[in-house]
C-alpha cells in the first residue's frame, strides 16, 4: 500500500462516517415534520420485518403533519402500532385508510435534551474519525518500519492525515451548529 492509498481509503471512510452523522441527525426530530423521520420504524409485514417507506406512502400534508398510507388497508392498523411503539414519542391518528401524524411541538426542555443527543452524536462522529486517522498513521508507520518510505515521506503524510481529521471535524461541527439552531429555533 502506498502513501497515496493510505491517504485515499481514510479520506473516504471519514466521509463515510460523515455521512453516517449526516443520517444521525436527519433523525433527530426538530418542530417540523419530514418524511425522513420515519423511515428507520419497522414494521411486521407478514411476518417480515420491513421500513415504512416500503409498505406505504409517506407524505407531508403540511409543515406540522406526516400522512402514512399503507398500500393494503389491512395494514393500516399495524402501520399505525408501530408508529406508536418507536422511540419517536409520536401519537398517530387513523382516519380511514390514511394514518395522520402529527408533530408535537417541543418544550424548551426537551429541545436542550435533543442539542444534549445531537452533541452526543458529534462526539460519537469525531471518535470515528480519529480512529480512522490513527488507522491511517498505524499503516503509515509500518510502511517506514518496511523501508518502503523514508522519515521525511512519512511525517509529511502523518500531517496530511490530520489535516484531513481537522477537515473533517470541523465539518461536523458546523453540522452540529446548524442542527443546534435548527431545534433551538421555536
Amino acid at each position: 500500500m502506498t502513501i497515496a492509498e493510505i491517504r485515499k481509503t481514510a479520506e473516504q471512510k471519514m466521509q463515510k462516517s460523515i455521512e453516517a452523522f449526516k443520517n444521525d441527525l436527519a433523525k433527530v426530530r426538530t418542530g417540523r415534520a419530514h418524511t425522513g423521520l420515519l423511515d428507520h420504524i419497522q414494521v411486521d409485514y407478514y411476518g417480515t420485518p420491513m421500513p415504512i417507506n416500503q409498505t406505504a406512502n409517506v407524505t407531508l400534508i403540511d409543515a406540522r403533519t406526516i400522512g402514512v398510507q399503507p398500500w393494503e388497508k389491512k395494514m393500516v392498523p399495524v402501520v399505525e402500532k408501530a408508529i406508536r411503539e418507536s422511540d419517536l414519542g409520536l401519537n398517530p391518528a387513523t382516519q380511514g385508510d390514511m394514518i395522520r401524524v402529527p408533530m408535537p411541538a417541543l418544550t424548551e426542555q426537551r429541545r436542550k435534551e435533543l442539542v444534549k443527543v445531537v452533541k452526543g452524536e458529534s462526539e460519537d462522529a469525531r471518535v470515528a474519525v480519529r480512529n480512522l486517522r490513527r488507522e491511517a498513521n498505524e499503516q503509515l508507520k509500518k510502511l517506514l518500519k518496511d523501508r518502503a518510505v523514508s522519515e521525511d515521506e512519512e511525517r509529511r503524510a502523518q500531517d496530511d492525515v490530520q489535516k484531513l481529521t481537522d477537515r473533517f471535524t470541523g465539518e461536523i461541527d458546523k453540522l452540529v451548529s446548524a442542527k443546534e439552531a435548527e431545534i433551538m429555533a421555536v
